[in-house]
């Protein structure tokens, strides 16, 4: 059961933490995803500029070694120049397989490759084609990628055209060579133009996303940002009202263990403690020190039972409470028995004190269920002047005289050390019905 229980905590706290760090893990991926599809398209746009630089070039060199092999007939010149013009065919081969529907990866792989450019930047140039080609700045620039096609279609039918005439022996025409020198120029020249447009293009396209990753890089960390600080904030209001919390439930168990749980009074280790206080710091002037009895409370017990005892134990602290200076202490020290600590109190002052206490209980009447009962209080009274006075010694003086009250009739004041009554009265009935 133990380890049951052991494991399925363990199972709860691991919970609770993937809980608290999953946005944390989420934003982190979010980041991580961006930053690596941010490096993929600007690779794949990097492969695009490399690859137009080498077509474009090819071209060029295709144009000018057909240029030359038509002035010199020298094959090796025509062998450079199909070498050359093998590099913007295989780039068209591999757009063509890429327009194809379904694409045709292999074919792009193998065209790409051909048109001279880096294994590694294959995969990138066809994942760009296929999944990006409506994008603005990459569909400009693939129509001037395409506009180059019947270029590359006459600059292979020149080509061929002037092997097969140069094969019979040298162009003696000088007008022909001239217009097939011009034609070729011509077709250098436009190739020039759209191979500098697709450059341009995708130039202004690369900054482009540039900008945008750029913005949603720093988008995603300042969201990062935010909701660290709002998460460290949550977790520092939960840290609060956790210690708030913790100290309120101190506090109330503070309060339990130095109160009585019925009338809220101290209680009898409380009462203690203080008084205990008081006796090792004695000022000027004396500690009154008053225990007091109730005379009729087992009456209410036995008779109206438990409830109603309560009840009168709680009206009666409320009574004890009445005009009580700020630095006195009243503490219910168990049952019926109550006691008083007056600090700085003469012996007249706690005798009078005493006295209006009990006079004040003699007036008071108890009503339960239609029946009404006279509460009366046997009290007695130590004051102490003796910083050696002990508190058992101090207890023990306040609760003899509380008890010779009760001895003499109750209903009256005892002062420690004094063999008469400060008050004598004659007791009143102990119950009377209400009308």
């Amino acid at each position: 059961m133990f380890r049951r229980t052991s494991a399925s905590t363990k199972g709860h706290s691991f919970l609770h933490v993937i809980k608290l760090v999953s946005p944390f893990v989420m934003v982190v991926v979010l980041q991580a995803a961006i930053a690596g599809f941010s490096l993929e398209v600007m690779s794949s746009v990097r492969a695009y500029v490399a690859g137009e630089a080498l077509w474009s070039r090819s071209q060029k060199n295709a144009v000018y070694f057909l240029n030359s092999y038509l002035h010199s007939g020298e094959p090796s010149q025509f062998a450079q120049y199909q070498a050359s013009l093998a590099v913007p065919i295989g780039d068209e081969f591999a757009r063509w397989a890429l327009e194809r529907d379904p694409v045709d990866v292999e074919a792009a792989r193998i065209g790409f490759l051909q048109g001279g450019n880096h294994p590694d930047d294959v995969p990138g140039l066809i994942w760009l084609f296929r999944y990006f080609n409506r994008v603005s700045f990459l569909q400009e620039a693939i129509r001037e990628w395409a506009a180059t096609d019947p270029m590359l279609l006459e600059l292979s039918v020149f080509g061929e055209v002037i092997r097969s005439e140069l094969e019979k022996g040298p162009v003696q025409d000088s007008g022909r060579l001239r217009f097939l020198s011009s034609r070729l120029s011509e077709l250098n020249t436009q190739f020039t133009v759209h191979a500098n447009r697709f450059s341009t293009v995708l130039g202004e396209g690369s900054r482009a996303i540039k900008l945008t990753l750029t913005s949603i890089n720093i988008l995603t960390a300042v969201t990062l940002i935010l909701l660290l600080i709002w998460h460290t904030r949550r977790l520092v209001l939960q840290r609060q009202a956790f210690e708030d919390a913790l100290h309120a439930e101190k506090e109330r168990l503070a309060w339990q263990a130095s109160h009585d749980w019925l009338t809220g009074l101290a209680n009898r280790r409380a009462f203690e403690a203080r008084l205990q206080g008081e006796l090792d710091n004695i000022a000027a002037g004396s500690l009154g020190l008053i225990l007091l009895d109730l005379d009729q409370f087992k009456n209410v017990n036995d008779s109206c039972g438990h409830l109603a005892g309560d009840r009168l134990l709680c009206q009666v602290s409320r009574l004890l409470q009445q005009d009580r200076r700020p630095h006195d202490l009243v503490a219910r020290l168990g049952g019926d028995e109550f006691g008083l600590i007056l600090p700085r109190c003469s012996p007249f002052d706690a005798t009078d004190i005493a006295e209006r206490l009990r006079r004040a209980l003699e007036l008071f009447s108890f009503a339960w269920d239609d029946r009404c009962f006279a509460v009366t209080a046997s009290i007695g009274i130590t004051c102490i002047t003796d910083r050696d006075t002990t508190l058992e010694d101090a207890m023990r003086r306040a609760d003899a005289a509380c008890y010779r009250a009760k001895e003499k009739g109750r209903n009256r004041v005892q002062v420690d050390g004094v063999r008469a009554d400060v008050v004598l009265v004659a007791a009143r009935p102990r119950e009377a019905a209400r009308a």
